[in-house]
């Protein structure tokens, strides 16, 4: 496949602690990726995401990287990484490397060297602020809960830490630092990466520091220099060779997302936004047992499609990541195998016939589930340790607070990748890092591909669709009915082709509108239609 078809390309996002071990640590590798590499050429796949593996204290597994050029011992080496990278390319598949330029580990060279003396040129290379009334700078929240100032006692002053307090945010205003990421970048090029996905790309320019109303990020998000600076690294790494990149955008809006992403701005390829995945939130607070709202679902996806589209931009579209509960049991129903099964292909079937280039997370072609932990001691992520510790504080009572983390955890998505029904899911033959879900037994990737009828095989169909027919990937968006309770039903368009789209989110059947024609050939269903009426999660998609 050519370069410049990236657009009809399908992602596969790996988090390789998760993913496959190879050396019975309990943790996955590069190895154990290599060693799955026909399996994702059976899926079709285009591109493999590599979160990040380069050298990381791993306080924030691996988003705090302590030296951009090295690759943290327990995924392998640089040779691994380049053996994967030539594996791939043999199977023609594409390595997307994650890179965080954002901040750095407070156990970089250069955060090190600037903590340790107030006259280094690193000083300026973070956001050290001096207070005079012995509070922080700012009122600003840490991402992760906190204050966004951490205090060093020996200068008198605080360093800027959007996210952990041991990832210390870059001050890309100063153009030394701006220089030294951007080398960062060639170097990869030059490595042979196909890509990149950059972590939080739109707040690396912070405006000016002053208190908020809120909690801070009216002052960086979509930051006053950002569009100045994404352009200027494109044309100094990737612009002129056709590397395909995407950007993580965090509480942004379309207008920004269609300069970012629009080609003639010379910015970045394509872009992730989270709205969509905020609609089971309480007021806009993540840590809360709040359940779908569906017409909320349906109206942002259909606004950021249109909008993206007829802007110029570039979707990234997904339901899940390594920061995401697992789609299936979030928006689906896997409370039996049935539902579990319907639901797991409906919501693939809406997700691929989006408008934009789609990305699949790891475990998520065979349904793989949230895991249900029912104690705080299975869970490893820092954010939601820190989540516990405030919910404590706020006097919440135990089987709230974990009920509240089975739902939204991070740690939901980073349980390992079930690739068998042996013990500990063909994962490792050690102690796995994190405990695995226990319907690994039926949930995994040996059975679904023995099964005609799996979550797999509609992943592969999808896939097969979106590479064979042009209306998928370029067509426009005609949603329809969007006020209805039950259905999401909308029409791609391309060159005098229309393909309708109606999907089913509730488990009960439900009838189709008796004015939607649904004569033609259909590309890919599940579930049944009889008498108008499509089956408790059922999705159809008709050629016309």
């Amino acid at each position: 496949m050519e370069q410049q078809d990236w657009r009809k390309s399908v992602v596969y996002q790996i988090y390789p602690k998760s993913f496959n071990d190879t050396t019975g640590s309990g943790e996955g590798d590069i190895q154990g990726i290599i060693e799955k590499l026909d399996y994702l050429q059976y899926l079709g796949v285009d591109y493999l995401w590599l979160t990040p593996v380069y050298e990381s204290p791993m306080n924030d597994n691996g988003y705090d990287i302590s030296d951009y050029y090295k690759i943290n011992e327990q995924f392998g080496t640089i040779e691994d990484l380049a053996t994967l990278i030539s594996e791939a390319h043999q199977r023609n598949l594409k390595i997307m490397m994650d890179i965080v330029i954002n901040h750095t580990s407070t156990e970089h060279e250069w955060f090190k060297q600037a903590y340790a003396e107030q006259d280094s040129p690193y000083r300026d290379y973070y956001f050290f602020r001096r207070s005079a009334d012995n509070k922080p700078p700012t009122n600003w929240e840490s991402k992760f809960g906190g204050n966004a100032w951490k205090y060093d006692p020996e200068t008198d002053e605080y360093y800027l830490h959007l996210y952990d307090v041991t990832q210390a945010d870059l001050n890309w205003d100063n153009p030394e630092v701006r220089k030294a990421l951007y080398d960062v970048v060639n170097y990869w090029i030059d490595f042979g990466v196909d890509g990149f996905r950059f972590d939080v790309i739109n707040v690396i320019s912070k405006g000016e520091f002053k208190d908020s109303k809120y909690i801070g990020k009216e002052f960086y998000t979509d930051g006053p220099r950002v569009h100045e600076y994404l352009h200027e690294m494109n044309r100094h790494t990737f612009g002129d060779k056709s590397l395909m990149t995407v950007g993580e955008m965090s509480s942004t809006t379309i207008e920004h997302c269609i300069n970012y992403s629009n080609p003639e701005r010379q910015e970045l390829s394509s872009v992730f936004n989270f709205h969509h995945l905020k609609v089971d939130y309480l007021n806009g607070e993540k840590w809360t047992n709040a359940k779908l709202d569906f017409h909320k679902l349906k109206h942002i996806l259909m606004e950021w499609q249109l909008g993206i589209y007829e802007g110029g931009g570039w979707n990234a579209i997904f339901w899940c990541n390594h920061d995401q509960p697992r789609v299936v049991s979030r928006f689906g129903d896997d409370s039996t195998p049935h539902y579990h099964r319907e639901s797991a292909k409906m919501l693939a079937t809406v997700l691929h016939m989006l408008q934009g280039t789609p990305y699949i997370y790891q475990g998520e072609e065979i349904g793989m589930t949230d895991p249900h932990y029912d104690d705080i001691s299975q869970y490893r992520d820092i954010e939601t340790l820190n989540a516990y510790g405030n919910m404590k504080e706020r006097e919440l009572e135990e089987r709230e607070i974990l009920e509240i983390l089975s739902q939204k955890s991070r740690d939901n998505a980073r349980t390992p990748v079930q690739w068998s029904n042996t013990e500990n899911a063909g994962f490792t033959t050690g102690q796995p890092w994190i405990d695995i879900p226990e319907n690994y037994q039926n949930i995994n990737v040996e059975a679904e591909i023995n099964d005609d009828n799996s979550v797999l095989h509609t992943y592969r169909k999808l896939i097969q669709l979106r590479h064979e027919h042009d209306i998928v990937t370029y067509g426009n968006i005609e949603p329809l009915y969007m006020e209805h309770d039950d259905l999401f039903i909308y029409k791609r368009h391309y060159n005098g082709e229309t393909w309708l789209v109606i999907a089913n989110f509730s488990k009960q059947s439900c009838e189709i509108p008796s004015d939607i024609d649904i004569t033609g050939k259909v590309m890919i269903a599940n579930g049944t239609i009889t008498d108008n009426q499509i089956s408790g999660f059922g999705s159809i998609v008709i050629q016309q």
